[in-house]
Parts: structure tokens; C-alpha cells; sequence
């Protein structure tokens, strides 16, 4: 539906939790069915997230048959342990570009698109690195702000976009 205007902004790093994956496109309700796998491993343990659920993209595929490597997982506090199934991680101190979607994530895409663009016009580099022909990112997430049992209705759901960059001051 609606983004809003990029941003730049400095973060700490966060511990996280997270089960990686590597999927290609055809693939994605794998990914997606780690949602509930990682938010239930983190209710059998009592460990309540120190922020949204997120999507990490380390290296992005194409829309045919290039796979994407990801994480699926939420920010934690510090002493949190993983096991070898859900690891411990950091999403990364930076300054970051960021924006919301507002929508459905199916336009996702255009978010990211357009923050691309908008870093292009600007002047950002991102900290991105080719990879086998793909592209390999230090920090490119996608925060799911809303929570489903309380927005039910994808179209209403928000959906923060934030790629770390190299070299930028906010």
C-alpha cells in the first residue's frame, strides 16, 4: 500500500535467535513454516523476544532458481542460549536504511526496491558484497512489526525494511 520516506539511523547490536535456511523463491513456505517452529522453541523455553520477528536476508537469490540464504528469528537478550537447530546470532551494530511497509508483504519487492533506489539517488552504500554470482548482505532485514493475532488482516500489516550500510553517517 504505502511506505514510508527513508531514513537513516544508528542501532546497537542485538543479540538474536534464529533458524537458518536456504530456499529458492519456489521454495518460501519453508522458510515460512519456521515461524511458528521458532516462536514455539522460544515459548517452551520462556524466552519472550526483545523485538519482532524478523527475516535476514544473508544472500539473495533470484525470483527462478538461485536460492536465497536466510534466517528466521527474533532479537534476545543477552545470556540467551541457542542449540543446533536455533542459533545464536547478532544483527549488527550500523547505521542502517530503513522504511515502512504498510500492507501486505507480498509488496515487499517494491519496498525494497525503492529503498535500493532511494540509497542509489542518495548517495548510501549498503554493505553488500558479491557472492557466486548473488549477492551477500551484512545486515538486511525485514522486521514484522505487526503481531497476526493482533492484525489478522495482512493488508493492514506493517513491516519495517532496514539494510545496514557501510561508511554512513545518520
Amino acid at each position: 500500500m504505502s511506505d514510508s520516506q527513508p531514513a537513516l539511523e544508528f542501532r546497537e547490536a542485538q543479540r538474536s535467535l534464529a533458524i537458518p535456511i536456504s530456499v529458492t523463491f519456489a521454495e518460501w513456505d519453508k522458510a515460512l513454516a519456521l515461524i511458528p517452529e521458532i516462536g514455539g522453541w522460544l515459548a517452551e523455553r520462556g524466552i519472550v523476544p526483545a523485538g519482532p520477528l524478523f527475516f535476514r536476508y544473508a544472500v539473495i537469490g533470484n525470483m527462478k532458481d538461485e536460492p536465497f540464504d536466510l534466517e528466521i528469528g527474533f532479537p534476545v537478550a543477552n545470556g540467551v542460549d541457542g542449540d543446533e537447530c536455533v542459533r545464536v546470532g547478532e544483527i549488527p551494530a550500523g547505521i542502517y536504511a530503513t522504511s515502512i511497509h504498510s500492507g501486505h508483504p507480498d509488496g515487499l519487492i517494491g519496498t525494497c526496491a525503492g529503498l535500493l533506489a532511494w540509497g542509489e539517488r542518495e548517495g548510501v552504500c549498503f554493505a553488500r558484497n558479491p557472492q557466486d554470482g548473488r549477492e551477500a548482505w551484512a545486515g538486511r532485514y525485514e522486521f514484522y512489526l505487526s503481531d497476526p493475532d493482533e492484525v489478522p488482516d495482512m493488508h493492514d500489516w506493517q513491516t519495517e525494511v532496514a539494510f545496514l550500510t557501510k561508511g554512513q553517517t545518520p
